[in-house]
């Protein structure tokens, strides 16, 4: 009876708060001084976003809308969240910019325009320059401000001379654009802003600068349990966001549990589009503030404050960030420290990233992640983003599968000084360089894999390992290489431009020093790539070259490919946890986050493989001649 009771409470009050739930309305024709009601609507978003508490929720009708929304509460729970809205088939615009008139012709092309310090309020970008933990500025700022040309971004100049005489870029995807450029000065009082815009009146298009930092993050953490749904968001001057710093993105979660940020478009951030990271307190570019500890040492000091900081399951983590479209980046289209957690990445395009290349450094990705524990990356499309998926330390029991990555001119995956288990399975790595392992205790099933893979020990960093399916540090090791499981995946072979090491070899091959074990069986090479001397029931394929294409029709790609039916395949097995055995430093399993057995029984298109001798690669029909296979 006391059970019975329990639940009795529990439905009355969910039922209570279900009741008394509000539906906020907000639109561009509103007022901040109306009730909120569809009839008299909000102004502004982060008006309601002031108001709105656990149940309620926030419909955003069509418009542009310049403000940065900063929510005051969180929901309780999945059940009890906050949600914003973009009204049902109505196009809501959320910008970090301001529209700009009034600029003055100086010269042919070039215009300026001088603003006081009260257009900018709190907060402005063109005193603000980009810094941090592992930026390269190219000894040059790069202030977080941008100028946009008809919604394009132009390029930042150190000199207004070169404004004036612009030169193009060359060896980046767009030379002809990097001509339309500006350079800005201010002082106490105004910040004078000069721009070419060759043959364009600024005046009769539409520019606009960035003004704001962020489109959507609450300034305090622990705001938890926020549904982002349908928005379109960009034009933010976001700072460069590094492992140990605050992370702020366009839209950023700082430092809470269970967001969804779904259906949205997000582009053209100065540096990040989404953020599921880490907070101030625990260290804000701590190595750039201290030169005399390592920066690897900085961060095993950041892991163990955020520990002390409520990283766990139950306060941190656990988003969910699916069917988001991201571009126009120039660090990530998607970063998190520790913050990353838990969560589930599936069904989002991310393109585009770090493609005006005016600044470099050690977290640029499309997605880069710290401490990916227990998070699965999965059905993702990434592509022309320089580096695809960059899995940087403590990527345990952390998911990579099913994601179609291509057209990137660094590698498809780096998974960096991790110590597993890592499961990397279903996938089709289709660059030059495909993959790069600094780790250990990883697993490669079934993928196809057209390029370079390189594997290398770091002998000299120590980086933690984990209690399973806990942030709890079990302890800390350097990379010794190997324990790595590969079975049943497709080396195609294809890379012959010089890379960077010379350990990037086509094929196993690469993991030829190794000191930990290794299981590899059931691959096949073709062309330049060879097994390694761990192979066991592999099938080699010297003079065949497979070529394939990658043919964009609309919103759908497809793999053209074609292999002559094999005479032979490679022995194969059903892979499932219980082949993969347990990663050597943390003693885990390679399991779902969940603890439960993974049996790997579907391919790429969710297809159910032979259960007796499934074939190689991501798809079990892929030897089936020439081949047009949808695979986005």
């Amino acid at each position: 009876m006391k059970i019975l009771k329990i639940i009795f409470l529990a439905f009355i009050a969910l039922a209570t708060s279900m009741a008394f739930a509000r539906e906020y309305h907000v639109a561009v024709n509103g007022k901040d001084t109306n009730d909120g009601s569809v009839s008299k609507p909000f102004r502004t978003i982060n008006y309601a976003a002031q108001l709105a508490l656990p149940g309620d929720s926030i419909t955003v009708h069509a418009g542009t809308y310049r403000e940065w929304i900063n929510p005051k509460n969180g929901g309780r729970s999945d059940s009890e969240r906050i949600v914003y809205q973009a009204a049902k088939g109505e196009k809501v615009i959320i910008k970090g910019s301001e529209i700009v008139t009034g600029w003055k012709k100086t010269e042919q092309g070039v215009w300026k325009i001088e603003l006081p310090e009260s257009f900018f309020g709190s907060y402005n970008p063109y005193r603000d320059s980009i810094n941090g933990d592992w930026f390269t500025n190219y000894n040059r700022i790069h202030h977080t401000g941008e100028v946009f040309l008809n919604g394009k971004s132009l390029y930042e100049k150190e000199t207004l001379e070169k404004v004036i005489n612009p030169v193009g870029i060359t060896g980046i995807q767009d030379s002809i654009g990097s001509t339309f450029t500006w350079y800005c000065i201010t002082d106490n009082r105004t910040t004078t802003i000069y721009a070419n815009f060759h043959n364009f009146d600024p005046n009769k298009e539409l520019v606009e600068i960035t003004t704001r930092f962020t489109c959507f993050y609450p300034s305090e953490p622990q705001i938890n349990y926020l549904t982002i749904d349908g928005f379109e968001i960009c034009q933010a001057a976001t700072q460069w966001a590094a492992p140990t710093a605050e992370q702020i993105g366009m839209v950023s979660t700082h430092w809470n549990k269970g967001w969804i940020i779904q259906n949205c478009k997000i582009h053209d951030s100065k540096c990040n589009g989404i953020t599921l990271g880490k907070e101030r307190s625990t260290g804000h570019n701590v190595w750039t503030n201290d030169q005399s500890l390592d920066g690897s040492l900085h961060y095993i000091e950041v892991v163990f404050r955020t520990l002390r900081n409520n990283w766990n399951k139950e306060h941190i983590g656990s988003h969910i960030v699916r069917n988001n479209e991201i571009y126009n980046c120039e660090q990530t289209g998607m970063c998190g420290s520790m913050g990353v957690a838990f969560s589930l990445i599936e069904h989002n395009y991310i393109h585009d990233i770090w493609t005006k290349r005016q600044f470099n450094g050690a977290e640029i990705a499309g997605i880069k992640f710290h401490a990916a524990i227990d998070t699965r990356i999965l059905n993702n499309r990434i592509q022309n983003v320089g580096r695809g998926i960059w899995l940087d330390w403590m990527a345990q029991g952390t998911r990579v599968s099913k994601n179609l990555v291509y057209q990137n001119d660094m590698e498809d995956l780096f998974m960096e000084v991790n110590h597993g288990p890592t499961l990397v399975d279903n996938n089709l790595f289709l660059s030059p360089n495909s993959i790069v392992t600094q780790s250990q205790g990883g697993a490669l099933i079934h993928n196809l894999i057209a390029g370079y893979l390189c594997d290398f020990p770091d002998p000299n960093r120590f980086t933690p390992y984990h209690v399973p399916h806990s942030t709890d540090v079990a302890g800390l090791s350097t990379i010794f290489s190997g324990d790595y499981r590969v079975y049943n995946n497709i080396f195609l072979g294809n890379a012959t431009h010089k890379a960077w090491s010379n350990r990037y070899n086509n094929g196993m091959i690469s993991f030829k020093g190794v000191q930990l074990p290794m299981w590899v069986s059931g691959n096949m090479y073709f062309n330049l790539a060879k097994p390694g001397p761990f192979d066991t029931c592999f099938v080699l394929k010297p003079d065949e070259k497979i070529q394939f294409n990658m043919v964009e029709e609309g919103e759908n790609v497809y793999l053209e490919i074609s292999f002559n039916k094999p005479e032979l395949l490679p022995a194969t097995q059903l892979i499932s946890t219980e082949t993969l055995g347990v990663a050597k430093m943390p003693r885990q399993k390679f399991e779902d986050m969940d603890g439960k057995p993974i049996v790997f029984n579907t391919d790429y298109l969710n297809q159910v493989r032979n259960s007796a001798t499934p074939v190689p690669g991501p798809v079990e029909s892929i030897f089936s001649g020439k081949s047009r296979i949808k695979v986005w």
